[in-house]
């Protein structure tokens, strides 16, 4: 079992390894696979205030110390890593490439850096970083949140106090080409065997480009595929070719693998097809190393499951969408899910599909939604991100469907969207529960009317999902095997925000969420073996987003960390490499998502351009023996 020891030297914190199986160095069980105690050690964060002061407000501040089951105290630091911006290599870390991989410059000839300054003018910026390790050697992929997705991968170095820094000359943008380009890269996470697995969010709605194309000009409409018609697919004259643009093009699942067998690495990127297409916040692993959850992030959107045919292998696999069977409104709801299987591909059948470069007609036949939200004999009523429809499935489509319209044949299909903003997902094998970030509770989850029926919240929830036990079988909505032992059963609400109204003039006038709980819950974290869940935060509803530690046995909420004004708290992820812990966090657009009405509107003219910019970095480090 775990056990805390004694602090060393150093003042960094000392626990026993003893009955863990590896220290790959990733979030929860992908690295320490759950072979452990069910005895559960104590860590204790030193609180964070909330900021009141105005140099507060514009700082990163990280807990200064944590308490072990002793009582003894050891200090903890925040180390920034890297920001948007940085040059390095001949490289501008965040800076944007078109599909022959040259840089993209702005008409004032000015590079385009997505690094989440000026107003969100630039994108939202840095979002997750990836730390891997191969070879003896440890790595970090980070991607980038504009409409033209960016990856750059570079090297860290540990020394023996176990510092970690981004090694001199190692900085290297990943190119995406191959992939049809990159697409508003969102969260990640480290794969079980040591890959960055990323994300592309909010899919564009291939049905209303094909009604809304241009044909002369290629625009449609939809700012965020002509960002890319005109950026991505610019031509060397600096014109769009955007005739090359396809709304089918983006929506995946990308993976990363670094090559580190030679001094100079190979970053190797490729997207998953097969894991299907939707406003992807990230698709988290689960131990078995072949059963991941995705998470689909927006208004009336669906939860999936995809269980690849061979572990470390997420070519080839078969997609599941989850139905909601309520048995509780309050307090965030609670319920059973049932799963209703959409299909199995490849990444190499869909690719193809995908490069003869389909359209939305090519798939489904459309009707008008009728009074009562009723259909006209042969379609099926579906409500979904892309709104009211009446769909009806071309003869022989179901492939293109399930993997290129994924939310909308799950709805066909009976699956519930009407989930709202899922984010963040993690595992905890000491209680065998998923955990799942919904940053809102409200829209078709909180309405009177079909699946979900639960109360609003606009402060959000964070809910756990029970496995079914080892000795069930897991079987689809056609009972019909499921070849997972990573099925989750049913859902509750675990965490839950509070709406509160503080006077004008008070200290917390600002905030719509209460002060001393979670707002609008992001990405998550389980701290291996420590019964800590990591909850980051992006939240209009407080105007600093935090990051807490919530005690999954005392249900207690500690802050851990502020960002600036106007930030977002992205990637807050739990590594062990080479005996030591690490909490990374990414501090995203600080200063972007405000509004002139804010009280604290001012201090968006007192940041620095430096100040602005988006950011990676760990905190700890944490020791273990």
């Amino acid at each position: 079992m775990k056990q805390w020891l004694s602090l060393a030297a150093a003042a960094v914190l000392v626990v026993s390894m003893n009955g863990c199986n590896g220290t790959d160095g990733v979030d929860g069980t992908n690295g320490v696979d759950g072979a452990q105690s069910s005895a559960v050690a104590k860590l204790s964060f030193a609180e964070v205030s909330a900021p009141v002061t105005d140099i507060e407000k514009m700082e990163i501040r990280t807990s200064p110390s944590v308490r072990n089951a002793q009582g003894q105290n050891s200090t903890l630091s925040f180390t920034k890593l890297i920001a948007a911006s940085s040059v390095d290599n001949n490289e501008t870390f965040g800076l944007l490439k078109d599909h022959n991989d040259q840089a993209i410059t702005f008409s004032d000839g000015n590079p385009f850096i997505c690094d989440g300054a000026n107003g969100n003018a630039r994108g939202s910026g840095l979002d997750h970083s990836s730390i891997v390790q191969k070879d003896g050697r440890i790595f970090m992929v980070s991607q980038f949140e504009c409409e033209v997705g960016a990856m750059y991968g570079m090297e860290l170095t540990q020394d023996t106090a176990g510092t970690l820094a981004v090694k001199p000359n190692t900085l290297k943008y990943i190119s995406q080409a191959e992939g049809f380009g990159g697409w508003v890269h969102c969260a990640g996470i480290t794969t079980p065997w040591q890959s960055h697995l990323g994300s592309e969010e909010y899919e564009p709605n291939a049905r209303n480009f094909e009604r809304d194309l241009n044909t002369t000009t290629m625009l449609s409409g939809d700012k965020n595929m002509d960002e890319v018609t005109k950026y991505y697919w610019q031509d060397a004259n600096n014109t769009n070719a955007g005739a090359n643009n396809n709304p089918y093009y983006y929506g995946y699942i990308p993976e990363v693998t670094v090559d580190a067998s030679t001094a100079a690495p190979t970053y190797n990127y490729t997207k998953h097809f097969s894991m299907g297409r939707a406003a992807w916040e990230l698709a988290y692993v689960m131990p078995d190393e072949k059963t991941a959850y995705l998470s689909d992030d927006g208004s009336n959107v669906g939860f999936f499951m995809y269980v690849a045919d061979t572990a470390k292998d997420l070519s080839a696999g078969t997609l599941y969408a989850a139905k909601w069977i309520q048995k509780s409104a309050e307090n965030g709801g609670a319920a059973d899910l049932i799963w209703i299987k959409l299909g199995h591909a490849t990444d190499t059948a869909l690719k193809a599909i995908v490069a003869t470069e389909p359209k939305f007609s090519d798939i489904f036949t459309t009707d008008t939604v009728q009074a009562g939200d009723t259909c006209n004999t042969g379609f099926t009523f579906t409500n979904t991100a892309t709104g009211k429809e009446c769909l009806q499935l071309k003869s022989g489509k179901e492939t293109q469907a399930a993997f290129l319209e994924t939310r909308r044949y799950a709805a066909m299909l009976g699956a519930t969207t009407e989930w709202k903003k899922e984010e963040g997902i993690t595992f905890n094998p000491q209680n065998k529960k998923l955990y799942v970030a919904m940053s809102v509770v409200g829209s078709l989850m909180s309405d009177s009317v079909g699946d979900i029926q639960n109360i609003s919240n606009a402060c959000g929830a964070v809910y756990g999902m029970e496995l079914l036990d080892n000795n069930e079988i897991a079987y689809d909505s056609k009972s019909n095997a499921i070849n997972s032992a990573y099925v989750v059963k049913n859902t509750r609400a675990e965490v839950v925000g509070s709406e509160v109204s503080y006077p004008a003039g008070s200290t917390y006038e600002a905030y719509s969420c209460s002060v001393d709980g979670i707002a609008s819950p992001d990405n998550l974290t389980y701290i291996s073996g420590q019964n800590s869940l990591i909850i980051g935060e992006d939240t209009s509803e407080h105007p600093n987003d935090f990051v807490w530690s919530y005690d999954l046995n005392t249900k207690e909420l500690t802050r851990i960390a502020s960002t600036p004004y106007g930030s977002e708290t992205t990637s807050p992820y739990w590594y062990e490499i080479n005996g030591f812990g690490y909490l990374s966090l990414v501090t995203q657009h600080p200063f972007g998502e405000v509004n002139s009405g804010d009280v604290d509107f001012s201090l968006v003219g007192t940041a620095t351009e430096t100040q602005k910019q988006s950011s990676v970095g760990v905190v700890g480090p944490f020791k273990y023996e």
